[in-house]
């Protein structure tokens, strides 16, 4: 197998396979890489939260006829692609992708973290959506991130990012077990020979993760089998090119292919993850993650949210996410405006130059919308939304008057929140969100996945054993339980609880004009931190009113805001001029003269759409800011 940004070759001795589940080697279906062999550029951590790692220019739209998968590396789009080949549904597909992307892009997901999944099942003509977010221990307190004990009030060592205390119970296996039992076709541990394979045999590090590794060799030296594997003797980063083999993961997916979840909530692998997050090694604050911590992890299904948006159905994720209803705002509000007539100049393949004036719509809108997901939204499970529902922050006429606080000549900088009478929760400031990856599936019986899955920052807290990373999940949450005005703040740390995500998984349905939902027509979603949820709406707008196709809508330049009076503009887009902070170009000039602080820095979404095209057919597109792949049985 050779592997090489943004294509793949020799997917199998089959000739059928190789037609269905491998990009040609001239790029027919994935086109144009050469710039993805750019290195690693500097970031605005609060603006783009992972490395960037350059643009493919002029990448053209997959055409499939029937079944179609896009993930963020192409190792496990072609896996995952094989199993839809072979009959496979787009729930078995995902347990191939995610062990997949465990291996090969550990930076950003894998077994020790977390997922959101809305799943469409045709049959049923239903949506589904499966929670397998990581919860707080039981022994967790509202300080727990905030201090090592109410006796030693300082921080946890040598941060609480890298300390055992941001480390929360993952739940994507449990989550995948839920889903695929309840929508697989292929035997569940024939869904890990793919990874298991792979980490016996070796894999090259890619451009991507070896620039990862470089970024963060500081901590992960501090954990000795974290920098047994990513390291070099003398505690460099291995470089791209590098065979990795991981024997330790090949065995623990083994076993979890043999024996299920169980095999990683209890027995060993629980118990060497607890020693793994318990541990006062390198001088790093413990977690109080127990065995029954793990034990006793539950995936829940949840009602996906879904709105109306002009002629079409967006369903997305509900709480503990804030992604499904912070897009859904974010278009509710948009909808009182003319976006057609915004649509971007010099369309071409990248997606073509936004408007100033659609920039400035969009990021006020997402202001407004992300100040009430601030205030209001956390795990409902242990503080409800305002009425209770998340129809209160969606109400037509609500949204139309939180529309009409823009200013279509001058930016508010920043929102403040609507306004439920007395509530119970305060606003303080917001806990960074890091890094994640996203997959898209649909197969050939018509159903579809999109689940965005993550260890939260760049190789989570840095903890590696077994062969696989522990995430950081719960710097999610808010470290202080109390905000500025001395209320608690909705999304403190409490036992068992969920932190709030952004992650959006979403699916878009055409809408009868009686309501009713008509067929499926999009699968998108995108790592990306609190920056998601732009990502997703750029890329919705994109296609649903701009007319662009998936593979223009998530070329285009990545642009919004979240409740600051920063609006973030992706410089690495070839469409952007970035030199002199961007003094030289017309849209951020204008977006200047509107009241906006302008962040040209380079942007890492690493979005993927699939729309419907025609009666059966697909068409799919990958970002080009990342290494990802869409393949399928290609037209």
């Amino acid at each position: 197998m050779v592997l090489m940004v943004g294509l793949v070759t020799g997917c199998s001795s089959d000739n059928d396979k190789t037609a269905a589940c491998a990009t040609t080697p001239n790029g027919t279906a994935v086109a144009a890489t050469p710039a993805a062999s750019e290195g690693p550029t500097s970031r605005n951590i609060s603006t783009n939260p992972e490395i960037a790692s350059g643009f493919r220019s002029d990448m053209t739209a997959v055409r499939t006829s029937s079944y179609a998968v896009s993930t963020a590396n192409p190792l496990a789009t072609e896996a995952a692609c094989r199993v839809l080949h072979d009959g496979g549904t787009a729930a078995d597909a995902l347990v191939t992708a995610q062990t997949v992307l465990g291996l090969v892009e550990p930076q950003a997901s894998g077994i020790g973290g977390g997922a959101f999944l809305l799943y469409y099942d045709a049959a049923g003509k239903t949506v589904e959506a499966y929670d397998g977010r990581e919860v707080a221990p039981a022994a967790a307190t509202e300080n727990y991130l905030r201090w090592i004990s109410d006796t030693d009030r300082t921080e946890p060592k040598p941060s609480t990012r890298a300390s055992g205390r941001a480390i929360g119970v993952p739940g994507v296996l449990r989550m995948l077990e839920l889903a695929q039992r309840e929508h697989g076709k292929t035997a569940w541990r024939e869904l890990f020979d793919p990874a298991v394979s792979l980490a016996d045999g070796g894999f090259s590090i890619s451009p991507r993760l070896a620039g990862q590794i470089a970024d963060s060799a500081k901590d992960l030296a501090v954990d000795d089998a974290a920098k047994a594997y990513f390291l070099n003797p003398d505690a460099t980063a291995k470089p791209a090119g590098t065979k990795l083999t991981n024997p330790a993961l090949a065995k623990t997916l083994s076993a979890i292919a043999t024996d299920g979840a169980d095999a990683f909530y209890t027995g060993t692998i629980a118990r060497d993850f607890v020693d793994a997050a318990t541990s006062a090694s390198g001088g790093r604050t413990p977690s109080l993650i127990t065995t029954d911590d793990l034990a006793n992890y539950q995936a829940k299904k949840r009602t996906a949210l879904c709105t109306g948006y002009r002629t079409h159905e967006i369903c997305g994720m509900p709480s503990p996410s804030s992604g499904g209803i912070t897009v859904a705002a974010t278009l509710g509000m948009l909808e009182n405006f003319d976006m057609a007539a915004l649509a971007p100049d010099n369309i071409d393949r990248n997606g073509g130059k936004p408007k100033a004036e659609a920039v400035h719509l969009i990021s006020e809108a997402e202001r407004l919308a992300y100040a009430d997901r601030n205030k209001y939204v956390a795990d409902t499970d242990f503080i409800p939304l305002p009425g209770n529902s998340p129809q209160t922050l969606l109400n037509r006429d609500y949204l139309k008057q939180r529309s009409a606080l823009i200013n279509p000549g001058h930016s508010m900088g920043t929102a403040q929140p609507g306004d439920f009478g007395p509530v119970p929760v305060g606003v303080g400031p917001q806990p960074p969100e890091h890094g994640t990856s996203h997959i898209s599936v649909v197969d050939k019986y018509g159903n579809a996945a999109s689940m965005t899955t993550t260890v939260e920052s760049a190789f989570g807290s840095f903890h590696f054993v077994d062969g696989f990373v522990l995430n950081n999940q719960l710097t999610d949450f808010s470290a202080n339980p109390t905000g500025t005005d001395g209320a608690p703040v909705a999304n403190r740390v409490q036992p068992g609880k969920r932190p709030r995500s952004s992650m959006s998984p979403t699916l878009v349905f055409d809408r009868a004009t009686d309501g009713t939902r008509g067929d499926l027509t999009q699968v998108v979603g995108s790592p990306g931190g609190s920056v998601i949820i732009q990502f997703v709406v750029k890329s919705l707008l994109g296609v649903l009113d701009w007319g662009l196709d998936p593979q223009q809508a998530v070329s285009s330049v990545d642009f919004g805001a979240g409740n600051d009076p920063v609006t973030g503009v992706g410089g690495e887009h070839p469409a952007i001029n970035a030199t002199d902070n961007g003094d030289h170009d017309p849209l951020i000039l204008r977006l200047r003269e509107l009241g906006h602080q302008v962040s040209v820095a380079p942007q890492s979404s690493g979005l993927s759409a699939l729309r419907r095209d025609g009666t059966d057919g697909w068409i799919g597109g990958a970002d080009p800011r990342r290494e990802g792949a869409v393949l399928g049985d290609t037209r």
